[in-house]
């Protein structure tokens, strides 16, 4: 493992608000920790830069939109179809039923089936193929 691998590892982890990652290669393992930096005072809060990493803004619960969230049960890769040359289980318009499996996220190389919790209309999704999810993070929203 070069330093050039971990360097990149811990950029990673900074850029997803990560504060603990575990890195497996070729036998060696790698553990990195960091604390989370303290907040800027408002005034001194730079805008946000988008990053193809960077999690989903969460939303105030007073949020005007309606219908319910599906929120990542865990923190892994976000997948929209079963592989790479099928089509998305959901997309933007598409009924579902509860249970109706919508993505996959893999997390520590499983591949864990996310359902939904509610039946309804898929209204938006909220991350793209492929994109690191934190845990919590919203996924669809789903109204009745």
């Amino acid at each position: 493992m070069d330093v050039k691998t971990i360097e990149n590892l811990a950029r990673l982890m900074k850029e997803n608000g990560l504060t603990g990652l575990e890195f497996s290669q070729e036998g060696v393992t790698l553990k990195l920790e960091r604390q989370m930096e303290a907040a800027a005072p408002p005034a001194a809060q730079a805008a946000p830069v988008a990053s193809p990493f960077a999690p989903a803004p969460v939303e105030p619960e007073h949020s005007p939109q309606k219908g319910s969230l599906v929120l990542s049960p865990t923190v892994g890769v976000f997948y929209a179809a079963p592989s790479p040359e099928s089509k998305p289980f959901v997309e933007v318009g598409d009924k579902v039923q509860e249970g109706d499996t919508l993505c996959i996220i893999e997390a520590m190389k499983m591949m864990n089936e996310i359902p939904s919790e509610v039946a309804g209309t898929v209204v938006e999704i909220c991350v793209g193929n492929g994109q690191v999810v934190e845990y919590n993070q919203p996924l669809f929203r789903v109204e009745p």
